[in-house]
């Protein structure tokens, strides 16, 4: 079996203040612990405090040596897409080509109109952006068919392009992720969820000629003693998605290394070769120090 990653989602603000870290530090310690890479999330206006996405893993990227620089996920049809191709660029540079470039449509009409950008608009939008990047970073004279006059730009420096994990979990995102992407990013699925998706992405992208992009599937934990229960996880994913618990009562990592390394282990042999994780509950960097035992666990 291949080797399957596991990277983390950095603290947000209220878990630093709490926790006494920051991003440089939480970003180093999870390096040092042995997970593969550190991500953060991309919001404009949700109600809640959240950091500039470029800006948090360009800080991530210059505290780290080794692992990945991950957006998860980046939505670039909320911008222009040269200023997009120019953050993702920088992102690439700073980080020394370790970009992982999650790529999302999502946030709510709140986002986009914060943003200035026709919410109807976003799959479209998302679908450009995607075909347009891979010149924009090669540094190439690119038309950008989306904006107004329709104006020729050639960014610089140039990068390689980093690769691409379209997010979601609909068959939208696996048409999109077969044709434009080098990876399907679905998060808080089950392992069965991720065997079926699959089948599907392999399909779509022999229709397309192209290899089958790889699996990352997005995840949640709270491991050890004293941290939310499986249940009140479960019970926030049905608030915050309307989904039904028992639809989503099995995807909480909880309880020791050993059972999160069985569970991870039902997802790669389901088909994913990488998990990011995002921390319910417990202190920060005990947290990581016990997913990464769980990875340990899962390659022996």
């Amino acid at each position: 079996m291949g080797t399957f990653e596991i990277g983390v989602i950095l603290p947000g603000i209220p878990v630093q203040h709490r926790d006494g870290l920051d991003l440089r530090a939480a970003a180093k310690h999870a390096e040092n612990a042995g997970l593969d890479g550190v991500w953060h999330g991309d919001h404009l206006a949700i109600g809640a405090p959240t950091l500039d996405a470029p800006i948090a893993l360009a800080i991530a990227a210059v505290a780290t040596t080794r692992v990945r620089i991950g957006a998860s996920v980046f939505i670039p049809a909320i911008r222009p897409i040269a200023w997009a191709a120019k953050q993702i660029a920088t992102l690439q540079y700073v980080s020394g080509n370790r970009l992982v470039l999650g790529v999302g449509s999502g946030g709510g009409p709140g986002q986009w109109a914060a943003a200035g950008v026709p919410y109807p608009e976003r799959g479209r939008r998302t679908d450009i952006a995607l075909a347009l990047l891979p010149r924009l970073l090669a540094g190439e004279r690119t038309q950008l068919r989306d904006e107004p006059g329709e104006p020729t730009v050639e960014l610089a420096p140039p990068v390689p392009m980093p690769q691409v994990w379209v997010g979601n979990a609909s068959a939208a995102a696996i048409r999109r992720a077969a044709r434009l992407g080098d990876g399907w990013f679905p998060s808080l699925i089950s392992p069965q969820e991720v065997a079926e998706g699959r089948e599907k992405l392999v399909e779509a992208a022999a229709e397309h000629s192209r290899p089958t992009p790889v699996i990352a599937i997005g995840g949640t934990a709270a491991l050890g003693s004293g941290v939310p229960s499986r249940e009140e996880i479960a019970s926030g994913i049905r608030a915050a998605y309307g989904r039904p618990l028992d639809e989503v009562i099995d995807i909480p990592l909880t309880g020791h290394p050993k059972e999160a390394a069985e569970k991870l282990a039902a997802y790669r042999d389901a088909g994913a070769g990488h998990a990011i994780i995002g921390i319910a509950g417990g202190d920060w960097r005990s947290q990581v120090d016990l997913l990464a035992e769980a990875r340990s666990l899962l390659r022996q």
